[in-house]
C-alpha cells in the first residue's frame, strides 16, 4: 500500500503573539458577555415580542444549553479542522445569529438565534484556549496569557448586566444583540489575517509521523458527538427546569435521568467502541487533567450561581433596581480581574498548586463571610460588597492555575479536546450549582418563614436573606473542598 507523504511545510512569518492573545480575549469577552447581557432586557423583550412567562427564561437558557452541549464537539473540531477555520465558522455563526436576534419580530426566530449563538460560542471558546496553548510555551509566558484571558472573561461576565441595562434604557433591547456585529467583524478580520500563519495551526490529519508519512486520517466521532451533546443538553434542561417546577416533577428528573444514561453510553462508547474517540484516552488519563477538572467542578458549584443569587438578594432584600443590582456585583468583578492579572506573575514564582490552593481557600472564606452577613440588616458594603471582593480575589486567583494544569503537557493536536473538557466541566458545574443553590435558598427561606411568622412568610426579606445565607454556606463548603482537591495538583517543576 503506498504511503502518503505530507505536504512540505511552508516557511511562516513570526507569530504575532500579542494579536493572537487579543483575538482570544475579544472572542472570550463576547461569549461570556452574551450569557448575561440579555437578562436585564427580558422585560422589554416580553412586552415587545409577546413572549409568555414560560418561554421567557429560554431566551437565556437556549444560549446556555446549546453552548454547553456542543463544547466538547467544538474543542475537537478545532483539533481536526484547524483553529483558523473553526474560529471563522464560529465567529460567523455567532455574528449572524446576533443579527437575526436583533431583528427578530417573533419569539421563534429569537430563540433559534440564541441557540445558534450558543453553538457558535461552543466552537469558539475551546478554540481560543487552544490557540493560547499552542502560541505560548508552557511556563511563565503561558501563565501570563491565561491570566489575561481569564481576567477578560471575568470582566465580560460582570459587564453583561450593566451593559445590558444601559443599552436597554438608552437605546432598545435589540442593541444587546446588535452590539455584537462590529466586534464580530473585528474578530473575523483578525482571525483571517493573524491565524493564517499561526505556527502549528495544522489540523490533526496533517500531523506527520517520524519519517514524514502522514498519520491515519482523523475523523469526527459522530456517534460520540451525538451522544455527548444530547446527554448534556437533556441533563442541563432538567436542571434548568428544577428551579421552576421542583425536583419531583417528571419534566425535571426525566431529562436528567435520560441525560445521565446517554452520558454513560458515551463513556462506554469512547472506551470500547470508538475507533477514533471524541475524547482521547491519552487526555483523560492524565492525572493533572483529572485533578484540575475535579477542582473546577467543585469551584463551579460554588461560584457560577453567585451573580444570580447576589443580584436577587439585592433586588428582593435591599430593593435595588435590576441595573443597580448588576452594578452591585461590580466590586466582585473588579476583584476577579485584578487577581486574575496578578496570578500570571505569581504562578512562575510559587507554582500553580500553591496559588490555586491559596485562592480557593480565600474564596471559601469569602463565601463563608457572605453566609454570615446576609442574614443580618447591615449596609451593602459590609454584607455583600466586602465579602464579594474577598471571594472574587480568591476565585480569580484560582481560575488561571487550574486552567494551566488542565492543559499542561497535552499534545498540541489534542489541545482543543483538553480545553473542551475543562469548559464543559465549568458549564455543567455552573448549571448544577445554580439549580442546587437556588433550591437550597428557596428551601431555607421557606423554612425560616415557617419558624418565624413575623418574617412575613416565604416572601419576607428576612426569610429570603436567610435562604441566601444557607446557599452561600454550602458554596463555602464546596470551595473549601475544591481547595483540598487542588492539593493533588502537580508540584512546581524544579
Amino acid at each position: 500500500m503506498p504511503v502518503r507523504r505530507a505536504r512540505p511545510v511552508q516557511p511562516v512569518r513570526p507569530v504575532r503573539n500579542g494579536a493572537l492573545l487579543a483575538l482570544a480575549c475579544l472572542v472570550m469577552f463576547l461569549i461570556v458577555l452574551d450569557a448575561t447581557i440579555v437578562s436585564v432586557a427580558l422585560p422589554s423583550l416580553r412586552a415587545d415580542l409577546g413572549i409568555g412567562p414560560t418561554a421567557l427564561p429560554w431566551v437565556v437558557n437556549a444560549y446556555t444549553l446549546s453552548f454547553a452541549g456542543f463544547l466538547l464537539v467544538g474543542g475537537r473540531c478545532g483539533d481536526l479542522y484547524g483553529r483558523r477555520r473553526t474560529l471563522l465558522i464560529g465567529i460567523s455563526l455567532f455574528t449572524l445569529a446576533s443579527a437575526v436576534g436583533g431583528l427578530a419580530t417573533e419569539p421563534g426566530p429569537l430563540l433559534i438565534a440564541r441557540a445558534t449563538q450558543g453553538l457558535g460560542g461552543a466552537l469558539l471558546m475551546p478554540t481560543t484556549l487552544s490557540v493560547i496553548i499552542q502560541t505560548f510555551p508552557e511556563g511563565p509566558q503561558r501563565a501570563r496569557a491565561l491570566a489575561v484571558w481569564s481576567a477578560v472573561g471575568a470582566v465580560g461576565a460582570a459587564s453583561g448586566t450593566v451593559l445590558g441595562g444601559v443599552l436597554t434604557q438608552l437605546l432598545d433591547w435589540r442593541w444587546v444583540f446588535l452590539i455584537n456585529l462590529p466586534f464580530g467583524a473585528v474578530a473575523a478580520t483578525t482571525a483571517w489575517r493573524v491565524l493564517f500563519d499561526a505556527r502549528r495551526d495544522v489540523p490533526a490529519e496533517e500531523q506527520r509521523r517520524e519519517g514524514g508519512e502522514l498519520a491515519p486520517r482523523q475523523r469526527l466521532d459522530l456517534p460520540g458527538a451525538m451522544l455527548v451533546t444530547a446527554g448534556l443538553a437533556a441533563a442541563l434542561y432538567g436542571l434548568m427546569e428544577s428551579t421552576a417546577y421542583g425536583w419531583a416533577a417528571p419534566r425535571v428528573w426525566g431529562p436528567v435521568a435520560a441525560g445521565a444514561i446517554m452520558l454513560a453510553l458515551f463513556a462506554v462508547h469512547q472506551a470500547r467502541w470508538a475507533k477514533q474517540p471524541l475524547v482521547s484516552p491519552s487526555v483523560v488519563r492524565r492525572r493533572p487533567v483529572q485533578v484540575a477538572n475535579a477542582t473546577m467542578f467543585l469551584l463551579g458549584l460554588a461560584f457560577f450561581a453567585s451573580p444570580v443569587l447576589v443580584s436577587l438578594h439585592l433586588q428582593n432584600v435591599h430593593h435595588y433596581s435590576p441595573l443597580r443590582a448588576g452594578l452591585g456585583f461590580l466590586p466582585t468583578a473588579v476583584a476577579l480581574m485584578v487577581s486574575g492579572l496578578v496570578t500570571g506573575r505569581l504562578i512562575p514564582r510559587f507554582g500553580a498548586r500553591a496559588v490555586a490552593v491559596g485562592g480557593l481557600t480565600l474564596a471559601a472564606a469569602g463565601f463563608g463571610a457572605l453566609a454570615l452577613t446576609l442574614g443580618g440588616h447591615g449596609p451593602y458594603a459590609l454584607t455583600v460588597g466586602l465579602p464579594g471582593v474577598v471571594f472574587g480575589l480568591g476565585v480569580g486567583s484560582a481560575f488561571t492555575p487550574v486552567t494551566a494544569c488542565a492543559t499542561s503537557g497535552v499534545s498540541p493536536s489534542l489541545a482543543g479536546v483538553a480545553a473542551g473538557i475543562l469548559n464543559t466541566t465549568r458549564q455543567v458545574s455552573g448549571a448544577v450549582g445554580l439549580a442546587v443553590l437556588s433550591t437550597l435558598a428557596a428551601t431555607g427561606a421557606d423554612s425560616y418563614a415557617r419558624s418565624h411568622p413575623a418574617a412575613g412568610g416565604a416572601t419576607g426579606a428576612d426569610a429570603l436573606a436567610h435562604g441566601n445565607a444557607l446557599a452561600f454556606g454550602v458554596a463555602a463548603c464546596c470551595a473549601l473542598a475544591s481547595a483540598v482537591v487542588a492539593t493533588r495538583l502537580p508540584p512546581p517543576q524544579p
